[in-house]
């Protein structure tokens, strides 16, 4: 590609929390506006069992928090390179492998690109972090092989990778005068990668850059992992997190950890989980916690109380203390 015409590909950062695409075009801004005037759009799908659609974004934040009946899931990157990937999950009333689940949602960044681009993309660039799983190459490379088989599902002919933190770099580069050594630190939803780069102003239209990336690493560690030890020192020991039997052991975690956890938050939800809280609650020394989980369940509040934690952490950087009604 040169200075005067588009790019063929486009490039999709799908993140846990907030999805982007760029173009390259002449005189014009890189990213896609995707919902409204808005550069991003958030990793979210609500099944709207009324209306019996899903809606994606933004919106489906809205629905859920209107109090329309159906299931929200977040943090759908996280999939990738879990056990879950290979099974199904209850949509609608019926059985939807998680991978189509990816592709309803890389679809919709893809389709609202193209509506606001006014062309088709057959070419992406696909951002992905430096590990998407720590110390298991095999598991790694499944879930960069099941990007592709969604990205080509969903349309595109052509699909390719570049490490998240390596795309950070390549636009700072595109600022500096002299050669550089720059350490790139991208901490995100799920991961945290760092990249040590060489860079230089007489580089930036060389196309391998290989040999310019000195080092690179990373760990499955980001912001949902702080979200959820948050929820769990913070907010579940009102739910009965922490609480004693009467035999002296401690309450099982469980459903304190899937309500902690954004893709797991409907299975406390199942008739199966229920009744085992139930049958746990008589063995409870204090049943305070237990009961205000049992109502938290019954209201179906797993997800709102997921956000109110985040929103918590966000608040928290510029706040000393942030009160949740329960």
């Amino acid at each position: 590609m040169n200075n005067a015409t588009p790019a063929r590909a486009c490039g999709i950062d799908f993140g846990t929390s907030n999805s982007t695409v760029g173009w390259l075009r002449p005189g014009e801004e890189t990213l896609i506006a995707l919902e409204d005037d808005k550069i991003t759009l958030p990793s979210v799908v609500f099944f709207n069992i009324e209306e019996r659609r899903p809606v994606y974004g933004r919106l489906a934040l809205h629905e859920y928090l209107e109090g329309y009946e159906g299931r929200l899931m977040r943090s759908l990157k996280s999939l990738l390179g879990s056990k879950l990937i290979k099974h199904d999950t209850s949509v609608l009333g019926t059985a939807m492998p998680f991978k189509d689940l990816l592709g309803l949602f890389i679809g919709q960044l893809k389709s609202r690109a193209e509506a606001a681009a006014g062309r088709e993309f057959e070419e992406v660039v696909l951002g992905r972090p430096v590990f998407f799983v720590d110390d298991d190459a095999a598991a790694d490379q499944e879930a960069e092989d099941t990007l592709v088989e969604v990205a080509r599902k969903i349309g595109f002919k052509h699909v390719s990778f570049q490490y998240e933190p390596i795309a950070a770099a390549f636009d700072y580069e595109s600022t500096i005068e002299r050669e550089e050594l720059v350490l790139i630190v991208d901490i995100g939803g799920g991961t945290s990668d760092f990249s040590l780069v060489r860079l230089s102003p007489e580089r930036r239209g060389v196309d391998n850059r290989h040999d310019d990336i000195l080092a690179t690493g990373g760990v499955h560690v980001g912001g949902t992992d702080f979200d959820k030890q948050l929820s769990l020192q913070g907010v579940m020991p009102l739910f009965g997190y922490g609480s004693r039997m009467k035999s002296g052991a401690y309450m099982p975690t469980s459903h304190h950890m899937n309500l902690a956890t954004w893709h797991t938050i409907n299975s406390v939800y199942s008739q199966k989980s229920q009744l085992a809280l139930g049958s746990m609650r008589y063995d409870i020394e204090d049943t305070g916690g237990i009961d205000r989980l049992f109502k938290l369940i019954e209201q179906r509040a797993g997800h709102w109380l997921a956000m109110e934690v985040e929103e918590t952490k966000i608040q928290l950087t510029h706040a000393e203390n942030r009160l949740v009604a329960l």
